[in-house]
């Protein structure tokens, strides 16, 4: 088998094959948060095609973000019954069913049928909770830098490939651009049958940086009920207060990047008379410094208090959103707004994780971050709607910049009433 030959030939460079899953889950996660992103850049297009409003619209992107986290926790119970390579094929194959038969659409429910539900739990399927199962499997040592670069993945695959796709869309229109994603997803789904293992002791290993001898047998299979191991997760997790700040803090995370800058930035441009693709190569610049800042974030989290990291995150954050109504939408206010927005767009996971791996324990971490997840893409998909609605009905989407910014302040301010403990100490 192909893994078998990576692993023997990484083993004789002293390469760990925890590296070679990061380098899979990071393309996947790459591409099928592309599919995520992808709305932005359609939403002009679809009105100007068939009529729909911005309300009709952002409903089904709401629903697709909303399933997007509600999914997460499920998924993680799915990869540990099913294993995560069976999982991510099967997700990979949902999401491009999806996006394949949109192609055909021709009336609003038939968008929220397919970009809504479909891709929504295909894509949910794969979200940040799979760069956390892979993180914390596969590595003791390094464990918030691979956080940080699989996060740092979801984010940026969810702006990189907005200029393509605006450039095709404007040459060739939106089907063209809908039919290039499908084939980078594809490619993914070739290279996780290919690399992907579940654990290092299916290939006879131990995480990487674990210091003994002997692979760690893997652990009992899983054989409860899906529903039963999800919600058993959040029943036990009620009970934690850290649990509940965690969730509100990644509420707010969602609300002011996918919910908001995500879906209504390429939109809020052409308010301004920016074109989209002009509009969209910000978005990718935001997803390059994005790359470093959640790089950076991922080593720093290995290091220094991930409560005071949260804070500083989350006020920033809130104070470039402040700003961003004041930029006038020059190229100098934009580019300034897209260095610091891009070097904080997801700097909040990596800790994030760690303060849940340090709480729950690593190996049931991703069920629990699944529903913290769910708590992020709930913000997500209240503002996605909520700033449709006030573009629709208001003429402007401003006042969710706003209040977007006043909320990741006081976001920052709850992070800091984490207790800290000896085992907190360790995140």
């Amino acid at each position: 088998m192909i893994s078998n030959w990576l692993s023997a030939a990484l083993a004789r460079r002293n390469i760990h094959y925890g590296w070679a899953v990061v380098v899979v889950t990071f393309l996947t996660a790459l591409v099928s948060a592309a599919s995520v992103g992808a709305p932005g850049v359609f939403i002009v297009p679809l009105q100007k095609e068939f009529g729909w409003s911005a309300a009709e619209i952002s409903a089904a992107v709401s629903i697709r973000l909303l399933l997007f986290g509600l999914m997460a926790p499920f998924a993680a119970a799915l990869m540990n019954r099913y294993g995560v390579r069976n999982v991510v094929v099967s997700a990979l194959t949902i999401i491009v069913g999806g996006l394949v038969l949109s192609l055909f659409m021709t009336q609003v429910w038939q968008l929220v049928l397919l970009w809504g539900f479909v891709v929504g739990f295909g894509t949910g399927m794969t979200a940040l909770v799979l760069g956390a199962t892979v993180a914390t499997r596969w590595f003791v040592g390094r464990r918030g830098l691979v956080v940080g670069i699989l996060t740092a993945s979801t984010a940026t695959g969810q702006l990189l490939f907005l200029p393509v796709l605006a450039e095709l869309t404007e040459h060739y229109g939106w089907r063209t651009a809908m039919l290039a994603l499908c084939a980078t997803m594809v490619v993914a789904a070739i290279g996780i049958v290919l690399v992907m293992r579940d654990r290092p002791s299916d290939m006879a290993l131990r995480p990487y940086g674990d210091e003994g001898t002997q692979p760690i047998a893997p652990p009992a299979p899983n054989n409860a009920p899906i529903m039963s191991a999800a919600f058993a997760a959040l029943k036990d997790a009620a009970g934690y207060r850290t649990f509940w700040v965690l969730f509100g803090t990644f509420f707010v995370c969602g609300a002011s990047t996918n919910g908001l800058i995500q879906t209504h930035f390429i939109s809020l441009c052409a308010d301004f008379s920016l074109p989209a693709t002009g509009a969209a190569t910000l978005l990718a610049a935001m997803g390059v410094f994005d790359f470093i800042g959640t790089i950076l974030s991922g080593w720093l989290s290995d290091r220094y208090d991930n409560r005071w990291l949260l804070f500083w995150y989350y006020a920033l954050r809130g104070l470039s959103l402040l700003f961003l109504p004041f930029t006038d939408f020059t190229f100098y206010g934009l580019s300034l707004f897209a260095l610091f927005y891009g070097l904080d767009w997801v700097a909040t996971v990596p800790p994030t994780v760690r303060l849940t791996a340090a709480t729950f324990g690593a190996e049931r971490a991703s069920l629990y971050f699944g529903w913290i997840f769910a708590g992020h893409q709930l913000g997500a998909a209240s503002i996605a709607l909520a700033a449709g609605l006030s573009r629709t009905y208001l003429m402007s989407y401003l006042p969710a910049f706003f209040v977007a910014g006043a909320l990741c302040v006081i976001a920052g301010l709850a992070a800091l009433s984490i207790r800290r403990d000896k085992k907190l100490a360790l995140a």
